[in-house]
């Protein structure tokens, strides 16, 4: 049989447009919600989606952004999943108002996001980069306007370069001091619309993987721990985390004082979400919690079975399901992340892994596109008043 020559070129035609303008709408599907929904929650609980700077932003050496301790770190051979950097990540920096109207569509009160340390002081201290400052001002200003609660995460990894060459960065108690300056800068600029604000992201990660095992920077450790060229796997970590906790103790106390608010360790929580929920209940007072971070990967799934990410919306409700018991068991848990939003520079696996409940498409321009799990969000979480 002849196929004619006009008839492939439309096959072609047709297999490129579906291929760069993919759309899955989900909206119209009932979810199985596991008996969870906006009203099975305490009232005013707060359910949101969360990235962090280097991650999603991009724009990592324009606009007077300096250095993180990353940005020479993955242009180390063999250091990330195909030689990836977060030079651009997502371009969030000029996408934000996308990714807002996203959160929007899908029904979330608040976004976690980070501030980059080093967009804002480029030395990690002094001089300021105003242009950076205008950027959160913008994603700040939008996600209001729209709203969305912002709930700001000022250390996400990502330390100015120039204060690990200057002192070794968390290693010295100047750090406490460059911090807080940090910090208070931005409860200034930022402080009469953010209220809620984080100081550091997984500090016990920040210590075992940047000065134990010395997989990610500043990448140190002793021999016998790791492939490092400086450190001792014994005592820093230790170090590091004193400093983290000083660092965090300050930043408190300076806002409880300038501010009138309170603001407390915001917990990540590992699995086996009830028993570790109910253990901060029995052992630490029962704090007010938040869940910041949980998620799950699913692989480089190419499109289109990646948005069809059933094994997701699994995770997601066995989760939330445990979680909902240690509220109904007591647990003054008040807010919950899912990580992520978007799917991103996930650190040492580059862009191999993908935690989004929105698919990128890195092969036709940074494309977002919500997966399964995002209306599986979208209907559990209406507020059907």
């Amino acid at each position: 049989m002849k196929i004619s020559f006009f008839f492939l070129l439309l096959c072609l035609i047709i297999a490129g447009i579906f291929s760069s303008e993919l759309t899955y709408d989900f909206s119209d599907i009932v979810f199985d919600t596991g008996g969870l929904s906006r009203a099975a929650f305490p009232e005013g609980f707060v359910f949101g989606t969360a990235t962090s700077a280097y991650q999603v932003e991009g724009m990592a050496d324009k606009d007077g952004r300096g250095q993180s301790i990353w940005d020479p770190f993955v242009k180390l051979p063999g250091k990330i999943a195909g030689n990836a950097t977060g030079d651009v990540a997502v371009d969030q920096y000029h996408r934000y108002k996308e990714d807002i109207d996203n959160m929007k569509m899908l029904n979330f009160d608040a976004y976690r996001f980070s501030i980059s340390w080093p967009r804002i002081f480029p030395n990690g201290s002094g001089e300021v980069n105003w242009k950076g400052v205008a950027y959160y001002n913008r994603l700040i200003d939008y996600m209001i306007q729209q709203g969305i609660t912002p709930y700001a995460n000022l250390y996400h990894y990502d330390l100015p370069l120039a204060l690990q060459q200057r002192y070794g960065g968390l290693l010295d108690k100047q750090i406490v001091i460059d911090f807080t300056n940090y910090a208070e800068f931005c409860f200034k600029e930022f402080g009469d619309r953010v209220k809620n604000w984080m100081t550091f992201n997984e500090p016990r990660v920040i210590a075992d993987v940047g000065f134990n095992s010395g997989i990610m920077p500043p990448s140190r450790c002793s021999k016998a721990y790791g492939n490092c060229t400086n450190g001792n796997s014994g005592t820093e970590p230790y170090i590091v985390a004193h400093n983290i906790i000083l660092s965090h103790a300050t930043v408190v106390d300076t806002y409880r004082k300038k501010f009138q608010a309170h603001t407390g360790w915001l917990y990540e929580v590992p699995w086996g979400m009830y028993k570790a929920l109910m253990y901060v209940k029995q052992h630490y007072g029962n704090p007010n919690v938040i869940v910041s971070e949980n998620g799950m990967d699913t692989g480089d799934i190419p499109l289109p079975e990646g948005l069809n990410d059933t094994a997701r919306i699994h995770y997601y409700k066995t989760y939330l399901q445990n979680m909902k018991k240690a509220i109904d068991n007591g647990a003054n848990v008040t807010g919950y992340f899912a990580w992520s939003l978007l799917d991103n520079f996930e650190w040492l696996s580059g862009y191999t892994s993908r935690f989004g409940i929105i698919y990128v498409d890195y092969k036709h321009n940074l494309k977002r596109i919500p997966k399964m799990s995002a209306y599986w969000f979208k209907q559990m979480i209406q507020n059907n008043k």
